[in-house]
């Protein structure tokens, strides 16, 4: 299911770190990595149209795609506000897995990266994969110490059982 976000985000930063354009043919999600291109066609019109996934979200239940203004026009869906859509990854950034999203077991996230980098040590020992990845939300910045990439949801969640011995929250993510 996808839906349309403009003009309240017009003008502010995005999480890759663009100025979010409304008219531009961009996408917000949670599951694609930043950088993805998508093609995404409006099942119920099968109008399509080529998006750059440019930032998070949607954070409503059942939504995994927030599309621009100039992407909701093309797919016609400004009217309605949503539509159930396909979107089939036409290309990954570099690094990322093709063929979907990753998943990760996330084990801590910090404001300090003394912390992160201190569980990141503990754990490498056990798991070759661990690495902080920082995150830069507003004024602030989180060091995540995680676990991955995982080419399936199925394999992050074997990891975070397996793990979870260790007494650390376990949060599987996608992107």
């Amino acid at each position: 299911m996808a839906s349309w976000y403009g003009p309240g985000f017009d003008g502010r930063k995005t999480a890759s770190g663009e100025v979010y354009d409304q008219e531009q043919m961009t996408a917000a999600s949670s599951i694609y990595p930043l950088g993805t291109l998508l093609m995404v066609t409006n099942l119920a019109n099968q109008r399509s149209a080529e998006v750059r996934v440019n930032d998070r979200g949607p954070y409503r239940k059942g939504r995994t795609l927030d599309l621009s203004h100039a992407a909701a026009q093309v797919l016609g869906i400004v009217q309605p506000g949503t539509a159930a859509c396909r979107m089939e990854m036409l290309d990954a950034p570099a690094g990322t897995m093709p063929g979907g999203p990753r998943y990760f077991v996330q084990v801590g996230s910090f404001a300090m990266p003394a912390n992160a980098e201190s569980l990141r040590t503990r754990l490498a020992g056990r798991y070759p994969d661990v690495r902080v990845d920082t995150l830069d939300a507003g004024k602030h910045r989180y060091y995540r110490v995680r676990m991955g990439a995982f080419a399936s949801r199925a394999d992050a969640l074997a990891r975070a059982a397996a793990s979870s011995r260790l007494g650390l929250p376990m949060l599987v993510v996608a992107e």
